[in-house]
Formats: C-alpha cells, sequence, structure tokens
C-alpha cells in the first residue's frame, strides 16, 4: 500500500459520530482517534546529581515494535496503482514536531503541511508529540490540520510518548521545553529541561531513522543539543542542530534598516556562539550586494554597540512590546534553517546554525554544540565556510560566548555521561526572550 491523490480503498473504522465518546481521560471508543501509550512521568526537579556513570551514557531497550496510527482523516489509505506513478513522485518524509501544541507550532505545523518548507511536490507526515497537560489541545491541533485539506500532508499522529512519537522520524524538530520561571536559577533551568532532552535524545536513539536530522529549539538550545546528541550515540553528531536562525535574520533586519536596503541585499551574517546574550552577531564578514558591510556602513561605534545589543537584547524587547515571547517569527526562521539544509546555499553565502564543534577550523573549544558559519549543497547535510576573516574584536566576543557554552556544559555534565554536574556560569546571562 502507499499514498497517493486516489479515491480511498480502505478504511480501519468507518466514522460514526455517535460512536465518539470519552470513555477514560485520553482514549476513544472511535479508533480513528488514536491515542498512544503514556510514558512515565518525566523527573523534572532542578537536584543536580549524577545520572549516568561517567563517559558512558544510558541507552534503553525499549519494545518499537508497536507503531502509532494516523489521526481521523489520515487513517484513509490509497491504491497508487504502477500506471500512475510519475517522476514528480517522492517518497514521504516523516517529521516529527515536540511541543506541538505550542505557539511556535501553531505557525510552524500549517508551513510544513503546505509545502513552503520541503517543496511543493513533497508528501509530509507529521508525528505531533506533546504532554497529558496539552492532549486535548494536541487534538486540536489535529482537527485543524484535517480540515485545511493540504493535499501534500497524507499522515498525521498525535502522542505523548516520544519512542511512538519518533519511530522512523527523518527530521526531528524539538520545540518543546519548560520556561524559566521567576526566580529560577539558571542552573535549574538547564537542569530541567535538560531531562527532558535527554530523554528524547534516547528514544530517538532507539526508533528514528538512522539520519535522522534533529533541530533543538527549546532553551537552552546549545546545551539542550548537545544533551540530545550525546544521548543519541548512535546518530550523527552532525545531524544536531541548535535554532540560531532567528538570531541571524534579526541581524540581517537591523543591517538593512541601518543602510536602507532590503533584507535580500544582506548576506554573509554570522550569530557566533551560544543562543543567550551573549551571542555575537558578526558585520565583520556580512555583505551588502557583495561590498562588506564596515564599507556601507562606517558609523563604527553603531556596528560594535548598537547594533550588536539590539540583536543580543531584541526577544526581551518582543516581549516588552508584545507581552509575550517571539512565535511567528521564530517559525519562520525553522522553515529557514530546514530550507537552507534542503536547498543549496547561494554562491558565496552561508547560514548560522548551531553545531558541534568537533573538526571546526575556527579554534573554538571541542565537544559544544556553538552557533558557526554553514553552508550546504542541498543534501541535509552541511560544511563549515572556509573563508571567514577575524579581527581582535570579533575573536574577544567568540571567547566571551565561548566560555559560557563550555560553563553550560560542565553544568549538565551528569546528563551527557561526563559525571557529575559543576556550575560555575559566568554570572545570570540571560536567554534573548527572558526577562
Amino acid at each position: 500500500m502507499a499514498l497517493s491523490e486516489l479515491s480511498p480503498t480502505t478504511l480501519k473504522t468507518p466514522f460514526i459520530p455517535s460512536q465518539l465518546s470519552l470513555n477514560s481521560k485520553h482514549s476513544y471508543t472511535n479508533h480513528r482517534f488514536h491515542v498512544l501509550s503514556q510514558p512515565p512521568r518525566l523527573v523534572q526537579n532542578a537536584k543536580i546529581s549524577c545520572s549516568v556513570t561517567p563517559n558512558q551514557v544510558q541507552t534503553l531497550q525499549k519494545d518499537t515494535t508497536t507503531k502509532s496510527e494516523c489521526f481521523g482523516v489520515f487513517c484513509v489509505t490509497y491504491e497508487l496503482k504502477e500506471e500512475e506513478k510519475t517522476k514528480s513522485w517522492k517518497k514521504l518524509v516523516t517529521v516529527a514536531v515536540s511541543g506541538a501544541a505550542g505557539m511556535i507550532s501553531n505557525h510552524l505545523l500549517f508551513k510544513l503541511a503546505s509545502g513552503e518548507v520541503f517543496g511543493p511536490d513533497q508528501p509530509i507526515a507529521l508525528k505531533l508529540l506533546g504532554s497529558e497537560r496539552s492532549f486535548q489541545a494536541l487534538e486540536g491541533v489535529a482537527m485543524e490540520l484535517e480540515d485545511s485539506l493540504y493535499p501534500l500532508l497524507r499522515q498525521v499522529s498525535i502522542g505523548i510518548d516520544p519512542y511512538e512519537v519518533f519511530q522512523d522520524a527523518e527530521w526531528a524538530l524539538l520545540i518543546g521545553a519548560k520556561p524559566r520561571g521567576p526566580g529560577m536559577e539558571r542552573a535549574d533551568l538547564l537542569d530541567i529541561n535538560g531531562q527532558i532532552f535527554a530523554e528524547q535524545g534516547r528514544a530517538l536513539n532507539t526508533v528514528a531513522s538512522r539520519n535522522v536530522k534533529v533541530m533543538v529549539v527549546g532553551n537552552p538550545c546549545n546545551t539542550n543539543a548537545l544533551i540530545c546528541l550525546k544521548n543519541a550515540p548512535n546518530i550523527p553528531a552532525k545531524n544536531f542542530h541548535a535554532l540560531t536562525r532567528l538570531d541571524e535574520n534579526r541581524a540581517k533586519c537591523q543591517i538593512a534598516l541601518k543602510a536602507g536596503v532590503f533584507y535580500d541585499k544582506v548576506s554573509n551574517v554570522t550569530i557566533w556562539g551560544n543562543h543567550s546574550t551573549t551571542q555575537v552577531p558578526d558585520f565583520l564578514n556580512a555583505e551588502i550586494s557583495g561590498i562588506p558591510v564596515k564599507e556601507v556602513i562606517t558609523d563604527t561605534k553603531w556596528l560594535e554597540k548598537d547594533f550588536t545589543e539590539r540583536v543580543q537584547k531584541r526577544g526581551g524587547v518582543l516581549i516588552k512590546k508584545w507581552g509575550r515571547s517571539s512565535a511567528a517569527s521564530t517559525a519562520v526562521s525553522i522553515v529557514d534553517a530546514i530550507r537552507s539544509l534542503v536547498t543549496p546555499t547561494p554562491k558565496g553565502d552561508w547560514f548560522s546554525s548551531g553545531v558541534y564543534t568537533n573538526g571546526n577550523p575556527y579554534g573554538i573549544a571541542e565537544d559544544i554544540v556553538f552557533s558557526m558559519p554553514c553552508r550546504s549543497e542541498g543534501n541535509g547535510d552541511y560544511e563549515l565556510a572556509a573563508d571567514v576573516i577575524f579581527d581582535d574584536f570579533l575573536r574577544e566576543r567568540i571567547k566571551k560566548t565561548e566560555a559560557e557554552v563550555l560553563a553550560e556544559k560542565r553544568c549538565v555534565g551528569h546528563l551527557t555521561g561526563e559525571g557529575n554536574a559543576y556550575c560555575d556560569l559566568p554570572g545570570d546571562t540571560m536567554l534573548p526572550g527572558e526577562q
């Protein structure tokens, strides 16, 4: 059986409205609304303790024979006749999304389903991960996807167990994370969210495609990406990304506004380092219509102070104006980040992504996730840009954000297999959207 645009031939369970009755907190008599089994609740305490032995990450053996069923109208299957296959037909791409009932996903999922991300001829399956608390909202998201009649969206499944939702995923977009609450120390946030991403890393390691591409959005995303990849030793470390594309987009916007040009004239913008207020928006290598930014914008004070701080603090300013953190622009930046990996990078340009540093040519410490300039041939992979220049101003700031990432790494040693955690964070730096 395969999926196509032909008439439906089989339906697992006919939909009879009167059958839809709640018989438990999360289960329905109508099998079109399939609910995945509940996993043990993640331990979310702020205590730092060693959960793995030094230099060894826990791996779980879990029964993966049961696969999730589809949701609602997506349970319809289709016959694809041999004579109706065309050269344009592509194999279904499976995308798993955590935090799928949240505001960012509310913008992102419809972009994925529409073909905006992977192309107008690429069928897609969405596997949506939520929590017990958000499950009804997750059902509502699936219903809206049904009602949108996207021809490329062929499957939707929902659940709260990453071992089921991540089954065979080729892309994993990890958005869900706990926000930093009032009075919460940054070390506590690192530990609480780190445990979530350690579990998701183990699930990906067990059930996802061996070449799954992982985009970590939940903050602190650099360190969460490191935790995730350390708990997924069977997946190439190069496949993990921390989202810094929104920061790059913000930097391009500020340069374009200052220069009085449209943003598509701005290229070669890099965000170096951590997704925090220590991040380094690089104007030294940036260009406007192929001309170095410093030759177009000669106001050095503005570049070194105003530009840098505006990008670093943009998220916090937005919260004050809007009353909530960025969601739509974050979703757009996730789309941009994926498209940068599945479409060739324009000649001479590059894009920013938080990636694993082993083997980097810039002298940045290895074994961390650090935002750097990347290029792709459009096959989902990337290489680091080689033609990058540095000056003292840039290197000094890169060292500062590097020190912060290394301190965060020490703070989650109990989650990466490096022994007991030791937190010596250099000040209480904030995420761009924190207050």
